[in-house]
């Protein structure tokens, strides 16, 4: 596990409307779900006058959405991205659409075309098993990279300015669950929760991040 954590800030491209996710006020989490459901509650929160800062995370990386909260609910609602439509397969060129099977060159060379060739089932289909192979082989670091770096995504965000930061963030990468348990205990009780909550996943092989703390 690695220390380097870029931050990061997302837009609403790519985003839909049941993208889990997570906003504070100030201190206090005020609301976590699907993104549209999200919005609703930050904007009762906005329009209720509190004037501590509204802050929004994608619940699986931690990166920052930026809402656009001006007008009715019902112009913040129809700003969200929207649901795309269902694709339809093509009928036409090459592949197989009805697998979901894409046409693209690949470039190798003289003797790995001459291995695939005595392979069963040819090219495609010992490449294609090959790809997923190494996808299984290598999704569980993927899934703790991705979980390590959302973690200290928010940290840095949300807790920079508490008090046994750094030292908290060293126990984390250090793998130290108890010693980062204890550091993180002085922060405001829902950061501390929701940091505890990240770090948990990360901390177990990168568990999905977008359950509720």
């Amino acid at each position: 596990m690695t220390s380097s954590a870029p931050p990061a800030n997302s837009s609403l491209s790519g985003l839909t409307p049941t993208t889990p996710c997570v906003a504070f006020a100030g201190t206090r989490r005020i609301a976590l779900g699907p993104l549209a459901t999200l919005a609703r509650a930050v904007k009762a929160h906005s329009d209720s006058g509190d004037s501590a800062p509204i802050l929004i995370f994608e619940a699986a990386t931690s990166a920052r959405i930026e809402l656009d909260l001006r007008g009715s609910l019902d112009e913040v609602l129809a700003r969200l991205p929207q649901p795309a439509p269902a694709e339809t397969a093509r009928k036409n060129g090459p592949g197989r659409p009805k697998l979901g099977v894409v046409s693209r060159e690949v470039t190798l060379l003289p003797r790995h075309w001459d291995w695939l060739a005595t392979q069963p089932g040819g090219a495609s289909v010992t490449l294609r098993k090959l790809v997923e192979e190494a996808k299984r082989a290598s999704q569980d670091k993927d899934r703790a990279r991705r979980a390590s770096e959302a973690a200290h995504r928010f940290m840095t965000v949300m807790a920079g300015d508490l008090p046994q930061y750094e030292e908290a963030v060293r126990a984390f990468y250090a793998q130290d669950a108890d010693r980062f348990s204890a550091l993180i205990q002085a922060w405001p009780e829902d950061i501390r929760n929701h940091a505890a909550h990240l770090a948990a996943a990360a901390l177990q092989g990168g568990e999905a991040a977008t359950q509720a703390a």
